[in-house]
């Protein structure tokens, strides 16, 4: 494939209009259908339904079946449209919503990753100036912290290698090096922030002006901060840009200065927004996320569905650029719950919980009852639970959401080191018992 990951041309499209956008997405989705067509699972999809790949246009893509994870579960070597021999990275999806998936990588796909990310992070105003302290692990077949990395390197600005964990370790780099932004996960670092203060240091006056977010959201669906995202604004008295996107897509989405929703990059992905039946919703209107990831050489996707549920803003951004916004992740939709007749996601629960000062960690534990609704159990970390009255937050709960689960209040610790035992590469706060 040729090598079109030029940052001057990659503005100028963003600012064009969109009728234009979409006709220069046109031979690109043409391009990524041709290598789908590679993959033994596309190559059967489009015999079993008599269809060529030249057939296929953005105005009829929606006629193609999705694809789930499922799917690739199933046989993740037949996603696989170049030889092995060709794969330089081997990635894994992190297995939050499944066991974890195989997502081989190219030189080119790789470089393409870098562009993806080189994009994300100038719209979110970093420049060749900038030095962002990386606090995401690049080990452990993890996709998101190399991505980071080489974007940063691509577009000129300096990465300083971090990973996650030990503040103090943080801090020590933030002293030394004196970064002008943090990436990593919002709780993580406001940890940092807190740490921080609680040993003589000041975070707003660190230096740090840009904060790149990932793995929990930390805006509402109108695009508000949620309390996390203004507690974590307040502590470093930097700018907070969310950004989203999963090992399989090989792309993501990140905010721009206006701060409202992660840019969809047209030269490399479609994105649509679908109901419960499969069916296209208008812009605004929450439904799951639907990705084509165009140009895709190892591992090409076609209407992937991702389980996740947000909203897709299509007027023009306050930034000037033209393209799509997706909103901030609503929920999942393996995670959804059922309880006497109101319907709702885990991060709503964990966001009322945020406003609760007291409320230092939490999870949710679910099993399923004889009604067909969910029984919910919310376990919560605080320093003193002997302080806290379950009462008060059971009322608030009632307040937000309309439904009083159980609730139960433990030491801090416990309930963190719970979560982190489970959790792998990331923090478990949702156990599904459902199915027992």
């Amino acid at each position: 494939m040729k090598n079109n990951f030029a940052l001057e041309q990659a503005i100028s499209f963003r600012q064009a209009a969109p009728a234009e956008i979409t006709a220069r997405q046109e031979p690109l989705l043409q391009a990524h259908l041709r290598q789908a067509a590679k993959a033994p699972f596309y190559r059967n999809l489009f015999a079993g339904i008599d269809c060529r790949p030249e057939e296929i246009t953005i105005s009829n893509l929606a006629s193609l079946p999705l694809t789930s994870r499922h799917d690739m579960e199933a046989a993740p070597e037949d996603f696989f449209a170049t030889p092995s021999e060709s794969h330089v990275d081997l990635a894994l999806t992190s297995g939050s919503t499944g066991s974890p998936i195989l997502v081989p990588y190219t030189a080119y796909d790789l470089e393409r990753l870098a562009f993806n990310e080189q994009l994300s992070f100038y719209g979110a105003g970093v420049r060749s100036n900038d030095r962002l302290l990386l606090c995401v692990t690049l080990d452990r077949c993890f996709i998101a912290g190399l991505a980071y990395y080489t974007g940063l390197i691509k577009l000129g600005a300096a990465c300083i290698r971090s990973g996650p964990g030990q503040p103090a370790r943080q801090w020590e780099l933030i002293n030394r090096l004196k970064p002008s932004g943090l990436i990593g996960v919002p709780s993580f670092l406001l940890k940092m922030a807190i740490w921080g203060k609680s040993h003589g240091y000041n975070p707003k006056k660190s230096g740090i002006e840009k904060l790149i977010t990932i793995g929990e959201p930390i805006r509402r669906p109108d695009n508000s901060l949620t309390p996390l995202g203004h507690e974590l604004e307040e502590a470093w008295q930097g700018r907070i840009f969310s950004s989203y996107g999963a090992t399989e897509l090989e792309t993501a989405f990140c905010e721009c200065k206006a701060g409202y929703g992660g840019h969809v990059h047209p030269e490399l992905m479609i994105t649509e927004i679908i109901d419960a039946q499969g069916m296209p919703v208008s812009a605004g209107t929450p439904g799951e996320v639907v990705v084509t990831p165009l140009g895709v050489e190892g591992f090409p996707l076609l209407r992937f569905r991702t389980g996740d549920i947000a909203r897709l803003h299509t007027t023009p951004c306050a930034c000037g650029w033209q393209t799509q916004r997706l909103g901030p992740i609503e929920g999942r939709l393996a995670q959804r719950l059922k309880v006497k007749g109101t319907t709702l996601y885990p991060e709503m629960i964990f966001q009322a919980l945020q406003e609760l000062p007291e409320v230092k960690a939490s999870y949710l534990e679910i099993k399923a009852a004889y009604d067909l609704s969910d029984d919910v159990h919310v376990v919560i970390g605080v320093d003193n639970p002997a302080g806290v009255e379950v009462n008060r937050i059971s009322d608030h709960l009632q307040a937000l959401l309309r439904v009083r689960p159980e609730i139960s209040i433990r030491n801090r610790g416990v309930v963190q080191e719970t979560m982190e035992k489970a959790g792998g590469r990331k923090l478990k706060r949702f156990f599904d018992f459902r199915g027992e």
